[in-house]
């Protein structure tokens, strides 16, 4: 047996108007567009995986070339007086 359940939804006002043209498109009623949707929703929420991404690039930079704690160091060496 199929319950159905009326309900109230606040939905923004160009959503609405979308939904409304699509449903004459479609010559479905706005209630199964909306089922329809949701449904889609749940189904594909549970089997989304991750892609995995490749590892990023790694390299040795060398010894620091000055102490970034070091303010002044810092400005000095960006400013080429080291």
């Amino acid at each position: 047996m199929v319950w159905h359940m009326k309900t109230t939804l606040n939905i923004d006002d160009t959503v609405m108007a979308r939904l409304r043209q699509e449903a004459a498109r479609q010559r479905k009623t706005m209630s199964e567009l909306v089922e329809a949707a949701l449904r889609l929703l749940f189904q594909t929420r549970g089997r989304k995986s991750k892609p995995k991404l490749r590892p990023l690039p790694t390299w040795d930079g060398g010894k620091p070339r000055v102490d970034i704690a070091d303010r002044n160091a810092l400005y000095d060496f960006m400013e080429g007086r080291r």
